[in-house]
């Protein structure tokens, strides 16, 4: 079985995730040992909350740099809610910097008339990388369940695996691609929540560790 590191750094719905992760035939271990998410096949970083109290987390528990060493190894990573936000430069919703591994900035959604902020319910994705493994076997337009008052907003839009409206803007729902000198491109990362997204979440859950397993590139 694939063994999977899901960082547990005291945020994300941790239980939930790894559920998903357990039904599609992975082996989830809870950890923030740097030794453990270096010896595991893939690693997820979930994520609930404020910006800056999850990266003051990652910090204090020195997790920053075995983030990047995942991410730069190869294997497999998916990050998740604030676990994609915390991979740009910085956030609009506080002040400490992010981690910095995908050139961009996190934003807080404009007040339009009408449209509601936190952008909360199901939105159907339009797939900018239909061919991202991720997305295997779900059609042209899945549904998946967002609770956020920001958004990426990655300055190559070129890696943007999905877009939603919201309102009248189209915003990031996913990205996918090659950083820190990767050897393929093995970083995901969504918005939305899988483990809160029904038959859709469950199974994009279900091709991370297709992914994981056959060492494909996402």
């Amino acid at each position: 079985m694939a063994k999977i590191a899901v960082i547990d750094y005291d945020m994300g719905n941790l239980h939930s995730a790894c559920k998903g992760l357990a039904q599609a035939g992975a082996t989830p271990v809870v950890t923030e040992s740097a030794q453990e998410i270096e010896a595991a096949d893939a690693v997820v970083l979930p994520g609930v909350g404020a910006f800056d109290y999850a990266m003051e987390q990652v910090r204090a528990k020195d997790l920053e740099g075995p983030i990047r060493g995942a991410i730069a190894s190869g294997k497999p990573f998916l990050g998740i809610c604030v676990g994609l936000q915390m991979l740009f430069d910085r956030s609009e919703e506080g002040q400490q910097p992010g981690l910095g591994i995908i050139p961009g900035v996190v934003r807080r959604f404009a007040s339009e008339p009408g449209v509601t902020i936190p952008h909360m319910g199901w939105n159907a994705l339009d797939l900018a990388q239909p061919d991202c493994s991720l997305w295997n076997g779900m059609g042209d337009a899945p549904w998946m369940y967002f609770v956020h008052s920001y958004y990426v907003d990655p300055e190559d839009k070129s890696i943007r695996a999905a877009t939603v409206t919201h309102g009248s803007q189209t915003i990031t729902a996913a990205v996918q691609g090659q950083f820190l000198g990767s050897p393929r491109p093995n970083l995901m990362a969504v918005q939305f929540h899988p483990e809160k997204s029904s038959t859709a979440g469950l199974k994009a859950l279900a091709n991370f560790v297709e992914i994981v397993r056959t060492a494909v590139p996402c």
